[in-house]
């Protein structure tokens, strides 16, 4: 494997594990991550106010924090999850749901992680209901 898709491997990991932290924290429960199947694949499953939450996470390396407002920021991660890339996590929830049997309602949210490799900190900006 070559080395920049190993590390856009172990960024991706570490952005999930810091999303995954930031999520508890704003009282999410985490009810699976990880879950694939041959078309599509959800980074983390949660549960909040009754609602299960289908999250996509997208990190990005960085020197130093942002400022994450978009007056300071010319690239955020979270821009990634584009039409295409929604379209496999709608298929891949409702296949989750119906595999559980679970009636609840469902949102599609995104969780952009920025992560400052040299002084080992992270920012989390969180995107509710993105369909």
């Amino acid at each position: 494997m070559a080395s920049g898709k190993k590390d856009t491997k172990v960024l991706g990991r570490i952005g999930e594990e810091v999303a995954s932290d930031f999520l508890v924290r704003k009282g999410f429960l985490i009810l699976d991550r990880n879950y694939r199947r041959p078309w599509g694949e959800i980074d983390i499953i949660a549960l909040k106010d009754g609602i299960v939450r289908f999250v996509e996470v997208k990190a990005l390396a960085t020197l130093s924090l942002p400022n994450v407002s978009r007056e300071k920021d010319d690239y955020r991660p979270e821009e990634q999850v584009h039409e295409g890339k929604l379209r496999k996590i709608v298929r891949t929830a409702e296949t989750y749901m119906n595999a559980n049997r679970d009636s609840r309602e469902y949102q599609i949210d995104v969780v952009g992680v920025y992560i400052d490799t040299e002084n080992r900190r992270a920012r989390c900006r969180l995107f509710e209901q993105v369909l």
